[in-house]
């Protein structure tokens, strides 16, 4: 019953958490909460290894041919690792910043939580999307109360991307579960009605599961909602949102576009490759430009998760193990990005490049483990994006499905060179050089801070050394899903 409580427990947390009255309360409790959640989720990779313990297959809809099935398989224990680990993270490095009705954030940060959790665990299509909407819903609330001045015109054009998504996703499950044996929204029965769908269907079918996909992670030219709301979205919303919830999309095709409609997916992997490299070389220069470290860390995510689709749709083991890999890496990363925003920002009211310069005289701890974290995030070797970015970059490469291999290898490696380009100038100018009259009197972090980035810089360099128990966790999924897609497109 792992999987039940990793859900159950942030969703009661969450409802409770609306009923408590003091700010340090609502602190308190989401960060107790959260830990909880994350102990069970170690408990369920390091201790259980009874597999009837990792899934559960509960009675919901029955006159639906729908159930409460949720199991924690390799990618599902990757990112449900990824979500516990994210949240206390996200609590701790926030621990000094002041919200409006604390106690209302808080219970919406956890509800996004259990949503995730869900997302990344249900095995049941009708289950997956109850889970898809619960995860975004509180976003939607917590970019609308506590954002930017232009969080409402950016609410409503986050809300119309994923809402269109979102119904084009429901199309697509409706019309395979009246395709599958018995009509059920079973994910084993979502793989056999590949059998009953013809070329033409799985064509169409593909783009309205692609396009909720395509809208979340977000690929070119579907992203265009994403910087602004990585803008105007409280900071910690945004870890959420572009360290977690970015994942969704990527495990979306991985479980429910590529095995289900594997015929489709070879047939539109060039063209969904293509869009992938535009978008990484595209968001690339862009962020070369950016003055405001939001949204030059959200440019720099899309090139990120840009990659991981492409080695997704060029169908090769080497690349889907790396993708496996990379959505932990990439989400660790991000996330301490966006906590040294949060702290320069908190500190200086500002979040402009040009305002800044010579942080590291006064804050060198901070400069430290942004320096690794950033240096992490464009993939130096012996830091964990390494490994991941290696192993995309070769499944791409040497892929048999794809002709357009070599070429995506080329042009997507030019995001590489561009990424380190605009991070390490993005150093230069924020910590080093003089100071300025706004960052003269700047103090060193506290020690809750020092101590989130610290463990995250640790994990950093200890998964960039030894990744071997993660590619082991995933091997299974990513041997399954291969087998699915192989064994029915003419490779």
């Amino acid at each position: 019953m792992i999987p039940v409580l990793l859900i159950v427990i942030p969703l009661l947390s969450g409802l409770a958490t609306f009923l408590i009255k003091q700010e340090k309360a609502a602190k308190t409790w989401s960060l107790f909460a959260s830990l909880i959640t994350l102990v069970i989720s170690v408990i369920g990779i390091a201790v259980v290894k009874d597999k009837a313990a990792l899934s559960a297959n509960l009675e919901w809809l029955p006159m639906l041919g729908s159930s409460f099935a949720v199991t924690l398989d390799g990618m599902g224990q990757i990112l449900c690792l990824l979500t516990a680990v994210a949240f206390p993270m996200i609590f701790g490095a926030t621990w000094n910043a002041t919200y409006k009705n604390a106690k209302n954030f808080h219970a919406l940060m956890l509800l996004s939580q259990a949503g995730l959790m869900g997302v990344f665990l249900a095995y049941d299509a009708l289950l997956f999307y109850f889970f898809w909407e619960l995860a975004l819903i509180p976003a939607y609330f917590l970019c609308s109360q506590w954002g930017g001045e232009r969080r409402i015109a950016v609410t409503i054009k986050f809300f119309i991307y994923t809402f269109v998504g979102s119904l084009f996703m429901l199309i697509g499950i409706i019309y395979v579960y009246f395709h599958t044996p018995g009509q059920s929204f079973a994910l084993e029965d979502f793989y056999k009605a590949a059998a009953a769908l013809s070329a033409k269907e799985q064509n169409w079918l593909f783009w309205t599961f692609f396009v909720a996909f395509a809208v979340k992670m977000p690929i070119f030219p579907l992203h265009t909602w994403q910087p602004d709301t990585y803008e105007q979205s409280p900071t910690a919303t945004t870890m959420v949102l572009s360290g977690v919830m970015v994942k969704m999309g990527l495990l979306g095709v991985i479980r429910w576009l590529a095995p289900v409609l594997p015929m489709a997916t070879w047939q539109n992997g060039d063209t969904v490759g293509l869009l992938c490299v535009i978008g990484m070389i595209y968001a690339s220069i862009i962020a070369m430009q950016q003055d405001d470290l939001k949204r030059l860390i959200a440019y720099s995510s899309i090139a990120h998760v840009g990659l991981m689709c492409l080695a997704i749709f060029v169908t090769s083991e080497k690349g889907m193990q790396g993708v496996m890999i990379q959505m932990f890496n990439h989400g660790i990363n991000v996330i301490g990005l966006w906590i040294v925003v949060e702290l320069i920002e908190r500190q200086f009211k500002t979040r402009k490049i040009s305002e800044l310069g010579g942080l590291a005289q006064k804050s060198p701890a901070l400069a430290i483990l942004l320096v690794v974290v950033a240096l992490a995030n464009v993939a130096l070797p012996l830091t964990n994006a390494f490994i991941g970015e290696f192993l995309l970059f070769t499944g791409v490469f040497t892929s048999t499905a794809s002709k357009m291999g070599p070429v995506f290898t080329a042009v997507a490696a030019l995001s590489i060179i561009l990424s380190a380009v605009y991070t390490l100038n993005m150093i230069q100018r924020v910590f080093y050089g003089n100071t300025n009259q706004l960052t003269a009197n700047a103090r060193e972090i506290r020690t809750n801070e020092k101590l989130v980035l610290g463990i995250l810089v640790v994990a950093i360099l200890v998964i960039g050394v030894y990744p071997k128990p993660f590619l082991e966790l995933s091997q299974g999924t990513v041997d399954a899903i291969m087998s699915k897609m192989i064994n029915k497109h003419p490779i």
